[in-house]
């Protein structure tokens, strides 16, 4: 046979070979579809942040412990900002980080409204044992929470991010219970306005979800996966004294980044 009738025979036969792997439906492995990626965005308070994790990048206590970053290594996840900042309000999230978002946005993750009650306040005003000032600190954070005023603060910042990222899944995170069951009434008072607090958030966002059946918003509670481990507990994830007082440690990010994994 001819060099060049060769030369042909072969390329058939490849085009042959070829033409029988898309019939019989095998395509090449760089041919198979490719999952979506989650362009991920982190808004909030202290607690999104990642203060007590360490390592801080910038006046926001940023942590790389901190659940946006532990999210962000999970595959299929790509944290495009995170505009989360220590001290943050519901009136901060929406005055100063909603600029995040924008249509591409497709998973928003938010933990707020305890600084709205002040909850670090109150648990440190509740730890020194001084019943006049744990009761002035609870009094006050309960004025909030009882009256429906952070009701209406958490439904007007859920209702703008839903605004801002019409396209994202918003997840919404509550906060650990603090200290372990304890026979001191202060502590126990700490903790139940802690409750009060997840379950005003899980109603508001319960709420949101039913207002706009086409959104997509759901809550994460957290408390369950600190049993055990909070303050006063042998392996507490919550740190107690310093700066980063009564914010989680680095185990205690993790169980919040996998509680977060858990529901995507």
């Amino acid at each position: 046979m001819r060099p060049q009738t060769r030369f042909l025979s072969s390329a058939f036969a490849v085009v042959l070979t070829v033409s029988a792997v898309v019939a019989a439906g095998v395509l090449p492995a760089s041919a198979a579809p490719t999952a979506p990626v989650n362009k991920y965005v982190a808004l909030g308070d202290s607690y999104a942040a990642g203060q007590g994790g360490g390592g801080y990048t910038g006046s926001c206590l940023q942590s790389p412990n901190g659940y946006p970053a532990l999210l962000d290594a999970v595959k299929g996840t790509n944290l495009l900002r995170n505009v989360s900042c220590s001290s943050a309000t519901t009136i901060d999230v929406i005055s100063t980080q909603l600029s995040a978002l924008n249509r591409g946005t497709t998973l928003v993750t938010l933990t707020v409204g305890g600084n709205d009650l002040n909850v670090a306040g109150v648990a440190a005003a509740c730890a020194t044992a001084d019943v006049a000032t744990c009761g002035a600190a609870i009094s006050s954070a309960g004025a909030l929470l009882y009256s429906g005023e952070l009701q209406a603060r958490l439904a007007a910042t859920y209702a703008k991010v839903a605004v801002a990222a019409p396209n994202a899944r918003v997840v919404v995170t509550g906060y650990p219970i603090l200290f372990a069951p304890s026979a001191n009434p202060l502590i126990n008072q700490v903790n139940s306005a802690t409750v009060s607090l997840n379950q005003t958030i899980q109603g508001v966002v319960a709420q949101a979800q039913a207002a706009r059946p086409n959104a997509s918003i759901g809550y994460v509670d957290v408390s369950a996966a600190f049993v055990g481990h909070a303050i006063g507990d042998a392996d507490s994830w919550v740190n107690f004294a310093g700066p980063d007082a009564f914010h989680p440690t680095p185990a205690g990010y993790q169980a919040y980044a996998a509680a977060i994994r858990a529901v995507l």
